[in-house]
């Protein structure tokens, strides 16, 4: 893997977020405020002074509780957000998000989502048209493509969600826990198995996960987010030894 091109870097990256007083949000104390000058404002820095550098091919775990600063790290790196001054990224390669059900509308059948999803993906109507039936068969829903999905169970819109996702035209992936271990247990072993096969497609993956198990299973690496510090960054069995009771402690999946 040291071999691997690098396909994101980060270099003395800092995102650091700008907000008005609460106490000038009034049209009143604004126009006052030019006036005076007295405009309070204060600033939250994210992420402080990141230096990460991550290779084609590997699978990085991302942990950290909430306000850790990793929900600001994914989107620096598909480009939501932009670095503060000085703070170099770079990336090789088409980025996509993953979470269940994202880019999913409940009004309409599972037929078009899977178009609709498909699309926000990567992939042409024309390669959907070519992937549907292997979808909806691996989800298990022939009988319910025309169905509005607001009437499907949790577990069907996982197990739909998950289908697509497979699929994903992209180099680089940021991917939630969620997407593995899905629908009842026939499911998730079907979909575990899925998910190995998809690691070993050469695809760059950041999956964001305080479950131990999950973590020692795939990841290469894992990146400990405290404080809007990246704490560690090193080989998954060296992180996990030190860190697993906090990781599992954490909510990672919000910032």
């Amino acid at each position: 893997m040291t071999s691997a091109p690098i396909v994101i870097s980060f270099k003395h990256v800092s995102k650091t977020f700008h907000f008005r007083d609460r106490n000038a949000d009034s049209i009143r104390k604004r126009v006052m405020s030019l006036f005076s000058g007295s405009t309070k404002k204060r600033t939250l820095t994210a992420l402080k002074d990141i230096n990460v550098e991550i290779r084609k091919g590997e699978f990085i775990g991302i942990v950290g509780s909430n306000g850790s600063g990793k929900s600001t790290f994914l989107k620096l790196i598909i480009g939501a957000l932009r670095p503060d001054k000085g703070g170099q990224i770079k990336t090789e390669g088409r980025i996509v998000r993953l979470a269940l059900g994202m880019g999913f509308d409940e009004n309409l059948s599972a037929r078009d989502n899977i178009y609709l999803n498909g699309s926000i993906i990567g992939l042409t109507f024309r390669q959907i048209g070519d992937r549907f039936q292997d979808i909806v068969s691996f989800a298990d829903l022939q009988d319910f493509v025309d169905t509005p999905i607001k009437l499907f169970s949790s577990g069907m819109v996982s197990r739909l969600a998950f289908a697509i996702a497979l699929h994903v035209e992209a180099d680089i992936l940021l991917i939630d826990e969620f997407f593995v271990g899905v629908g009842d247990k026939k499911f998730k072993a079907k979909s575990n198995q899925a998910f190995r096969n998809f690691i070993n497609s050469g695809k760059t993956i950041l999956f964001v996960s305080h479950e131990i198990d999950q973590l020692r299973t795939f990841a290469d690496r894992v990146a400990v987010f405290e404080k809007g510090s990246l704490v560690v960054f090193d080989e998954a069995e060296k992180v996990l030894e030190k860190y697993a009771p906090p990781i599992q402690e954490s909510d990672s999946l919000n910032d």
